[in-house]
């Protein structure tokens, strides 16, 4: 996972790599608790070739917790086998709110 900060937005970009399972989850949750202390948080999974299931929730949990604490919380440019995963997985409706093409 890479990080880029956002100036004086006060928040940070993390761009997801190709494999979004377990491992990375685990850390981007860490992380995750770690920046929204500093502001907005902005996730890029443009490069996402295969996701697990977990970490699907785990995003929309994190948008939960985000929204709980005042801060934004976007998934930016979902690949299109991260998409298709929602789809099938029937989330479309829980993404719908914090992910833009």
């Amino acid at each position: 996972m890479l990080e880029s900060g956002l100036g004086q937005n006060k928040g940070k970009t993390i761009i997801l790599p190709e494999i979004f399972d377990l491992d990375v989850s685990d850390k981007l949750k860490d992380d995750l608790l770690e920046h929204f202390e500093e502001g907005d948080v902005k996730i890029d999974a443009s490069s996402v070739q295969r996701v697990a299931t977990n970490s699907l929730l785990m995003l929309i949990s994190a948008a939960k917790t985000a929204q709980k604490i005042n801060v934004g919380f976007t998934i930016l440019n979902p690949s299109e086998p991260m998409r298709g995963a929602i789809n099938r997985l029937g989330l479309v409706e829980n993404f719908a709110s914090f992910t833009k093409e």
